[in-house]
């Protein structure tokens, strides 16, 4: 049994199988607090003209899209992934 921790997942870059598109590298997951287990893990959207324009919206990838976790990627098997609007920036003193 191999263990990852959530922060190790912010080193796997996330490729969706299909169209073999990279998706970018998980930032953030959303774990169900009263069951503990993990939802979706978070990446955010390409930027926009080089990151001048903005970002695109995050994709959230559901954990049951999830197929495989290895040393370095994160294979992901749908093709059509939920987007999530941008959380406001939180300001760090």
């Amino acid at each position: 049994m191999q263990i990852c921790r959530i922060f190790d997942m912010g080193y796997k870059e996330v490729i969706e199988l299909r169209s073999g598109a990279r998706l970018g590298y998980v930032y953030d997951a959303e774990i169900d607090m009263e069951t503990g287990q993990v939802k979706a893990l978070l990446v955010p959207g390409k930027a926009r003209l080089f990151g001048l324009l903005g970002r695109e919206e995050d994709v959230a990838i559901p954990w049951d899209a999830i197929e495989k976790v290895g040393d370095d990627i994160i294979l992901v098997r749908q093709a059509q992934l939920p987007a999530l609007p941008r959380p406001p920036r939180r300001r760090r003193f």
